[in-house]
Parts: structure tokens; sequence; C-alpha cells
């Protein structure tokens, strides 16, 4: 897949940039803290995420003002800002209702929509969010992040990646250090930030009439579960489903599991994530993998050298959003059997 970028003027003629990526239905997707739409795409396991979503439906994000490849404002974050920039993004997808998935900071901006606009959401989706910020951290722990990332943006955004993605790969946590800050400077990470803990629409839930799922791991050190819970109870008939995990990022941790449960809700059907996503070449490594071969072994099967088996591996594991060796190795003899019946 490949997204296509494009550009948007709010009523008050502030530029925001967006991404689409797909066709069908639109998804309008309502991103957390900081988004670069370029950036993002560029990072294996976050792009995967978002091609996962997009099977059967129109995916569109947007960086908020200040971020990414939007314009910097000068007004100060508050929800009637976001608002703003959702109602731009909603004219621009048309007049029939939309689905709209909002993550971490995004999940409060789309409840608060959905409750305000209810004509305009077929159905929504919250990930990783909250209904009260200031429930979510301490004030000596939202002092002391709001700090660092004010004073040491750098040493800032290595903190919060360790709170928000605790289980992801080295390599990946370095990555989105850097991703982090590369998407806005320190005076707006700080904003957007201290935004995520002063929002409170836990008195607008009631107004959502959207049918809504409710997702958060169970573990998430960025916000507590307890405030998934309140979401879902403000939400009528809101069903609310805990996934095993710590990571609070979407991408980060079991991906497959996430894109699953969120397609489900939604109607599409299963991600062709898996098999039907990997190349000829990633196969046959998938197939070697389940036998229990190791990369030399691999190598020598299939006449390469052995770290060009342990980069198939490598690759093989971020598309499928796996964590292990054993991982790849389950899902291929389990795809093996289904196809055999």
């Amino acid at each position: 897949m490949q997204q296509r970028i494009g550009k948007l003027t709010t009523a008050d003629g502030a530029i925001v940039a967006y991404a689409s990526v797909g066709s069908g239905r639109p998804l309008l997707y309502v991103s957390g803290w900081l988004s670069h739409l370029e950036l993002s795409w560029e990072l294996p396991e976050e792009r995967a995420l978002y091609e996962g979503l997009a099977e059967g439906c129109r995916l569109v994000r947007y960086d908020r003002l200040g971020c990414g490849l939007s314009a910097p404002t000068d007004r100060p974050p508050s929800l009637e800002c976001e608002l703003e920039q959702v109602a731009t993004l909603a004219a621009a997808l048309g007049p029939e209702p939309f689905d709209l998935m909002g993550v971490s900071l995004g999940a409060p901006v789309a409840a608060a929509w959905a409750a305000a606009h209810p004509e305009t959401v077929r159905r929504l989706v919250l990930y990783g969010g909250w209904a009260t910020g200031s429930a979510i951290a301490s004030p000596e722990v939202r002092d002391g992040v709001l700090g660092l990332v004010e004073s040491h943006w750098g040493l800032g955004s290595d903190v919060l990646t360790d709170i928000f993605a605790p289980d992801a790969p080295a390599g990946s946590r370095a990555a989105f250090g850097r991703y982090q800050r590369a998407s806005s400077d320190a005076a707006t990470a700080r904003s957007l930030l201290e935004l995520s803990y002063r929002l409170d629409v836990s008195g607008v839930l009631a107004g959502v009439r959207a049918p809504t799922l409710v997702v958060h791991r169970e573990h998430d050190r960025a916000a507590p579960v307890a405030q998934a819970a309140a979401l879902a109870d403000g939400i009528a008939g809101a069903q609310l489903i805990v996934l095993p995990g710590r990571s609070h990022l979407p991408w980060a941790g079991d991906r497959h599991a996430l894109v699953t449960t969120v397609r489900r809700f939604l109607g599409l059907r299963a991600s062709r994530t898996g098999a039907g996503r990997l190349t000829a070449r990633q196969a046959e490594v998938a197939a070697l993998v389940s036998a229990g071969c190791t990369n030399r072994e691999i190598g020598e099967r299939l006449g390469i050298d052995e770290r060009s088996a342990e980069g198939h591996v490598e690759r093989i594991r971020l598309r499928l959003g796996f964590r292990s060796r054993a991982q790849i190795a389950a899902w291929y003899a389990a795809a093996h059997d289904r196809a055999a019946d």
C-alpha cells in the first residue's frame, strides 16, 4: 500500500496535513500526543498497523496543528482547537457517516466529537484513552514529565518512549525517540502533553450514540485501564475489551490482536496479514522457521548467507506483528493446518 498526502485548510485558515491509504468506507484516525505522517509511515511496525487497519476501507490520518507536516500554530492547545481540526477532516470526507478511531490523546477527542456530532459517526473505536486526564498520573509525575519535556526534550522523549513502549525492541525504541523529536518542538510537545492531562470528557460521554468499542492493554503504563473502564461506563452500550500487554502505543506489542479486534468491530473482513502478505521467499523462510531451522540452516537450504536469512526472519516478524521466532512457527503451523482443512 502507498499513502497519499494532502492538505486542508481549517475555518481559521490553518493548514492541516492528512494522509489516506486504502479505499472504501472512511475510517478517520485521530492520533495520540505527537505524529508525523511521513516518518510514521517509515517505521515498519507503525506502517504495518495502518496497513492492517486500511484493508477494505479508506484510512485517513492527520497531523494535528504544530506537529509533523501540519502548520505551526500560535493557538494554545484546547479541546475546541482539536475538534475544529476533526471538523475540517470530517467535511472533506463527505456527508455520509464515517468510522472514527481515537488513540491515546485522540480517544477523548474522538469521544467528544462523537457526542457533539452523533449524526457523523457510524462506529467509534477508542484505544488507550481516558475520560479524565488528571487521573492518568499523579501531580508529581505530571510535573516531572512536563519539566523533562520542556527543558531536556531529547531526554524527555526517551523517558516517554520507555513509558509508551516498554516491550519494543531497542532499534524501534531508538527510532521512535528520534521520531518524537522530529514531530514537534519542545514547547509544542509540552503543551500537547499538558492538554492530555487537562482534558476531561466524562461529562459528555452520555451524548455518544454510535456503537462504541473501547480497547486497552491490561498493563498500559501511560494510561491506567481504569480509565478505559470509565470511558466504557460513560457510553451507553459500549463494549470494553482489555488485551494483554504493557505498551501504550498501538503498533507496539501484539499489534495483530488489536487490528483483528478493531476490524471485527467495524465489520471488516479479517486482515490478510499473514501468508497473503508475505513474499514468496518470506513464506519459504517462515516454513523453515516452523520446521525448527536455525538462520544458518535456512541459509544453507535456500542458498543465501546467514545474515540474509536473519534479515528475512526479522522482516517476517515485523510484518506479522510478532516478537519471537516461536510465534512465527506457531502462526505458520496454524495457518498450514487451516489451509489443509
